[in-house]
């Protein structure tokens, strides 16, 4: 049997990347969950993916919007009120991984009832003429599996374009590359008027459309209190968001009114390992740049707290920050 969750209206990404995961391994296996909610601006990048390789994140720190790692794979999305998640929780078997036709089924529906044309892909979206309005991934353990997707319904879609937006010409990893496409919002392709709540009761009507009286499990206080617990140790902590990223290389080349000046990283655990500063700089600098970073969290605010003792001036900060991280603000 299915159940729907009451998930209370949170918002806050991290708590409903915890339900999720929690959902998955602590509930009555017999039985198969359904997830609706929303989440606060922020990006989530797939399991196995790299940050800095994924976004622009000097425009990420300035807007102040949070980045999440989830526990399945895929490529980096774009959260904001305007975005619904779905999410389904069930038994694991051999059949349903990556059949992503058997869960966005329901889904489709719901879309095609609205006079909306929408088609699932060769990969795992969902498209409309070309154009994407949903994105799915899954992941499993060995008796149970989630599988969750996006529906861009009234989503900021400027922010997809720009936060999503980095030049990876330094990087070289074998991190998962996220594939980009054009994408359109639902409510866009609607001839008709349409709330976004309205909207996830369609989607609920048709998740659930052999039942009449739906479902509904309603987590205990101690549910809860586990569930911001994992929240809390796990994902919004750095070591999983950040330091959970494959090992990559960086390389940049900076050019200065003195000439050049080459940086080469060797990033591990998100944590610099190597470190090759060459050009025109004097010795001393260079080798105390070296020295004093080594080990260090390979994020704009550590290396310059590591660097302090320097007293570094407002400019060299920001050529700092310009030579380590090469995403280009826009």
């Amino acid at each position: 049997m299915l159940f729907l969750i009451d998930q209370i209206n949170n918002t806050e990404p991290s708590l409903n990347l915890a339900l999720e995961e929690y959902l998955l391994r602590h509930l009555d296996i017999s039985r198969d969950y359904f997830l609706l909610y929303l989440n606060k601006p922020c990006v989530i990048i797939g399991r196995h993916q790299n940050v800095f390789e994924e976004v622009n994140y000097p425009l990420l720190r300035k807007r102040g919007i949070p980045v999440f790692r989830r526990i399945s794979g895929g490529g980096a999305v774009y959260h904001d009120p305007g975005n619904v998640n779905f999410s389904f929780i069930t038994r694991y078997q051999k059949f349903k991984f990556n059949n992503y036709r058997l869960f966005n089924a329901p889904i489709l529906q719901a879309l095609q009832s609205l006079g909306v044309p929408a088609e699932l892909n060769g990969r795992n979206d969902i498209m409309v003429n070309q154009l994407k309005i949903s994105g799915n991934a899954q992941f499993t353990t060995h008796d149970r599996m989630v599988s969750h997707g996006t529906l861009l319904f009234s989503s900021e879609l400027d922010n997809i374009g720009m936060l999503l937006h980095t030049s990876t010409s330094g990087f070289k990893s074998r991190a998962i590359k996220s594939v980009r496409s054009t994408v359109v919002n639902i409510s866009e392709l609607l001839d008709q008027s349409l709330d976004l709540a309205k909207f996830k009761e369609l989607i609920i009507k048709h998740v659930f459309s052999n039942v009449t009286d739906i479902p509904q499990y309603r987590l205990t206080a101690s549910d809860w209190k586990n569930v911001h617990s994992l929240a809390s140790q796990k994902y919004q902590s750095w070591e999983w968001n950040f330091g959970e990223s494959p090992d990559f290389t960086f390389q940049n080349i900076l050019k200065t009114p003195a000439g050049k000046i080459t940086l080469e990283l060797e990033v591990k655990k998100c944590r610099l390992a190597q470190i090759e500063l060459s050009g025109n700089l004097p010795y001393h600098i260079q080798a105390n740049i070296t020295r004093m970073l080594l080990g260090v969290r390979y994020h704009p605010e550590n290396i310059l707290a590591a660097l302090q003792d320097l007293n570094l001036n407002s400019g060299q900060k920001h050529f700092i920050e310009k030579i380590f991280f090469d995403n280009q603000e826009k």
